[in-house]
C-alpha cells in the first residue's frame, strides 16, 4: 500500500537539496586576482566563490584563458558596483608576432596564413602602430564573448561557423611597440578603452605592414585605477574593502541625518563641486567611513544609483 501523500516526494527532494546547500557567508567586498594562464575568468570566479563561501561573486571584464593579469571581482554587495569598473580604461602588455596569422588572433589558435616579413623596419612598425591610436573601429574576433543574434561568437566558432560582425567604436590611448631580439617579435604596451581587443590590434598591425601577425603573452596590467601591484595570487588572496571598486570616484562624507536619507534612497542636495561634475557620480560615505551608496548628478541634485544600505 502506497502511503506517500501527493507532493511528498517533491517536498522531500527539496528538503534534501536545502540541507545539502551550504549557507551563504554574506561577505561583501572586492578581490583583485592576478589571473594565471590556462584558466577562464569564470574558473576564477568559481574558485573565489568556494573560498569565500558565497555564490555572489562576479568579475569586471573577461580575460582570455591564455592571458594573465588583473581580474577585478566583486563579492556580495560588491557585485552591484562592478559596472563602474567594467567600463574603465585598461592597460596591457604583450608580444606581436609578425609573419603568422592564427584562427584566434593569438598563440592559442591554429595557423591560418604565413607571410614573409623578414627585414621589418622598426620605424615602419612604430609608425603603423601610431596609426591605430585614437578613436577607431574594430571588428570583434570570432573567438570572443560578443553576442550575435543571441549567441556568443566563440560558441559559433567552435561549431566552425563564421558570421558577419559589425565594427565597434573603441579608443586606443597608447600603442607603443619596441623590437626584441627576435626581428619578427615586438613588445607592445597598450592603453585603451573598455571593449578593445588587443588581439585585433596585433592582427591589424600585421595587415597594415603588408603581411599578418598574432598576439602572444597578453597581460592586463591595470583596470581603471586598479593595478597589477594590487593583484593577488588565486591560491592566496584576501577580501579587500568594497571601496576599492569606487576608488576613482570623488567621495562625499555625510552626517547621520543625511546617511538616514541615503538609506531610504532619497535625493541629496549638491554643492556643485567640480570633481562630481566631471565624473557625473560620487561615492557617499557615512560619518564612520562606511560606503553607503553611489549617487549620480542629475539636474542639479544627487540622485541614488546604487544604494548599499537600507533603512
Amino acid at each position: 500500500m502506497n502511503t506517500t501523500r501527493p507532493g511528498m516526494r517533491k517536498d522531500a527532494s527539496l528538503a534534501r537539496r536545502g540541507r545539502s546547500r551550504r549557507p551563504d557567508s554574506g561577505v561583501s567586498g572586492a578581490v583583485v586576482i592576478d589571473k594565471p594562464t590556462g584558466c577562464t575568468s569564470h574558473d576564477v570566479v568559481d574558485q573565489v566563490r568556494k573560498a569565500l563561501g558565497t555564490r555572489k561573486v562576479g568579475h569586471a571584464g573577461t580575460l582570455d584563458p591564455d592571458a594573465t593579469g588583473v581580474l577585478v571581482l566583486g563579492v556580495g554587495l560588491g557585485t552591484k558596483l562592478l559596472e563602474y569598473t567594467t567600463g574603465s580604461d585598461k592597460t596591457y602588455t604583450g608580444e606581436v608576432v609578425f609573419g603568422t596569422e592564427t584562427s584566434t588572433l593569438d598563440a592559442a589558435g591554429e595557423v591560418t596564413a604565413v607571410h614573409d616579413m623578414e627585414g621589418l623596419d622598426s620605424g615602419a612598425v612604430k609608425a603603423a602602430a601610431a596609426g591605430f591610436v585614437g578613436d577607431i573601429e574594430q571588428i570583434p574576433p570570432m573567438v570572443s564573448a560578443v553576442k550575435v543574434d543571441g549567441k556568443r561568437l566563440h560558441e559559433l566558432a567552435r561549431q566552425g561557423v563564421e558570421v558577419e560582425r559589425k565594427a565597434r567604436p573603441v579608443t586606443v590611448h597608447r600603442y607603443d611597440v619596441e623590437p626584441t631580439e627576435d626581428p619578427l617579435v615586438y613588445h607592445a604596451d597598450v592603453s585603451c578603452s573598455s571593449g578593445t581587443y588587443v588581439r585585433t590590434l596585433a592582427a591589424d598591425l600585421g595587415t597594415a605592414l603588408g603581411g599578418g601577425a598574432h598576439l602572444r603573452n597578453l597581460r592586463r596590467t591595470s583596470v581603471g585605477s586598479i593595478t597589477i601591484a594590487q593583484a593577488q595570487s588565486l591560491d592566496d588572496f584576501s577580501l579587500q574593502p568594497i571601496d576599492l571598486l569606487v576608488r576613482a570616484m570623488p567621495i562625499i562624507e555625510v552626517d547621520n541625518a543625511l546617511a538616514e536619507r541615503v538609506g531610504y534612497g532619497q535625493k541629496l542636495p549638491w554643492g556643485g563641486d567640480s570633481a562630481a561634475a566631471a565624473t557625473g557620480r560620487v561615492a557617499i560615505k557615512g560619518p564612520d567611513g562606511t560606503l553607503l551608496a553611489v549617487y549620480e548628478v542629475r539636474h542639479g541634485q544627487l540622485c541614488p544609483a546604487k544604494v548599499l544600505v537600507g533603512r
